[in-house]
Formats: C-alpha cells, sequence, structure tokens
C-alpha cells in the first residue's frame, strides 16, 4: 500500500468551556487515508468528527497532535486549493441563479469567462442539473440545492473533498437517491472524500473504510472496512452482508 495521502496522528483538542474549564473533544486520535478513498467518520453528537474534517480543512488549529496532507500542513493545502469542502447546509445565494452560485468561487479566483462558463457545464452535468441552471434555489427541492453545493465544492477541481453531513436535512428516500449519486460522482472523479455522518447505514453503504468515533471525550473505537462490491447501488441494502456491517459497526461504540 502506498504512504497515506492524509495523516491524523495522535491529535488531541480542547476548548475553553464558559467557566474555563478545558472541553476534550479529541483525545490522542489517529487514523490515515489513502488517496481516493472514500472514508466515513462516524458517530454521535459529541464525538468530534466534524472537529477532525475542520482540522484536515485548515478550519481549526489542534491543540497537540500531528496532521499532514501529502506531507504538507493542512494550511499549505488549503493555499493551494486542493480543498473542496460541502457543508450541512448548501449555503446558496438566493439572489443568484444555479449557473451564478456554482461559479462564485471561479469569480474569486479570476477565472477567464470562457472556462468558467465550460466548467459550470460540466459540473451541471455532473449532478444531474443541466436543465435547471437559470433557477434560483427557492425553485430547488433540498436535494437539489445539495447537489449545487457539491458542484459548486467541485467547480476548482479539488483533489479531496470535505463533506460535513451534507445530506442529514433531507427525508429519507432524498438522501438514499443521493448517496448514490454521490457514489456515481465519486467513481468519475477520484476524489478522496472524507464524509461526516451519524447514520450508520449511509457510512455502510458509501464508504471503504468507517472511522467510527465515541464521545466523552472523541477517540477513534474503531476502524472498518467495508468490502462490499463496488459499484454499489441501493439494492445492497438489503443483503445480510450489508446488516453484518450495520452490526458490527454499531457493537464498535464505546461510552454512548
Amino acid at each position: 500500500m502506498n504512504s497515506p495521502e492524509i495523516q491524523f496522528k495522535n491529535v488531541n483538542m480542547a476548548y475553553k468551556g464558559k467557566s474555563g474549564e478545558d472541553i476534550v473533544a479529541l483525545d490522542n486520535v489517529s487514523f490515515d487515508i489513502q488517496e481516493g478513498e472514500f472514508i466515513s467518520l462516524l458517530g454521535p453528537s459529541g464525538c468530534g468528527k466534524t472537529t477532525s474534517l475542520r482540522i484536515i480543512g485548515d478550519l481549526l488549529q489542534p491543540t497537540s497532535g500531528e496532521v499532514l496532507v501529502r506531507g504538507l500542513s493542512p494550511r499549505e493545502i488549503r493555499l493551494q486549493r486542493k480543498y473542496g469542502i460541502v457543508f450541512q447546509s448548501p449555503v446558496l445565494y438566493d439572489w443568484r441563479t444555479v449557473r451564478r452560485n456554482i461559479c462564485l468561487p471561479m469569480e474569486i479566483m479570476k477565472f477567464s469567462k470562457k472556462e468558467r462558463t465550460a466548467r459550470i457545464d460540466k459540473m451541471l452535468e455532473l449532478v444531474g442539473l443541466q436543465d435547471f441552471g437559470q433557477k434560483y434555489p427557492y425553485e430547488l427541492s433540498g436535494g437539489m440545492q445539495q447537489r449545487v453545493g457539491i458542484a459548486r465544492a467541485l467547480a476548482l477541481d479539488p483533489e479531496i473533498l470535505l463533506m460535513d453531513e451534507p445530506f442529514s436535512a433531507l427525508d429519507e428516500f432524498t438522501r438514499e437517491k443521493l448517496n448514490e449519486d454521490l457514489l456515481n460522482i465519486w467513481s468519475q472523479t477520484k476524489k478522496t472524500v472524507i464524509f461526516v455522518t451519524h447514520n450508520i447505514p449511509e457510512a455502510v453503504f458509501l464508504s471503504d473504510r468507517v472511522v467510527v468515533l465515541s464521545p466523552h471525550p472523541g477517540r477513534v473505537s474503531a476502524i472498518v472496512d467495508i468490502n462490499l462490491p463496488r459499484p454499489r447501488e441501493n439494492s445492497v441494502r438489503e443483503t445480510s452482508e450489508f446488516y453484518d456491517y450495520i452490526v458490527k459497526i454499531r457493537g464498535s461504540f464505546e461510552g454512548v
């Protein structure tokens, strides 16, 4: 196996509470991620999964420990524009059309109009919204809005995609459809994906490996390889192997 693309080594993260006490979010957390992997950070509220994602993305600095991305610091990778980030809410601008929402990071980076147009067309096709480019966010369903968020995150062609519970606010039917669509996008783009979720079936369906985090304080309880065949369709959810992974992961949590 090649050297890991991302190394999260003995990371600790503590905050100061309102009374001045230390609140430990992460306690000696370590895991590796290979290039091109789809990894889920799974756990209940308060386990540090979003904190871990934000540290990888250089949105937070750990109290101690080391995080390396391709041998560099997260900050160096961020400055190289290697990250794309999809948040829980798509954070779209209501006064901008779908096309102009996707265009925003390219405008900031001063891409030429020709290149912006080409990339927007490509992203709309990738997320299946070719016919919705001139619509406004309020004209779209929640699932379609999140597709726009994914398209915008991929517009600068990042090599690492960070996703923080992007489907948690959606109904189960929409969520399962977007899970399947996300895997199709991943198979086409070959990005490394770090995906935060508290939904066990979602993590099993999407992932090559699941990093199980338990709270109080946040720590790694298990790292589970998901050896279900790819490409995956929603029918895999009905298999005994899929259910066995759910049971295994559910039993790996500590202190919940």
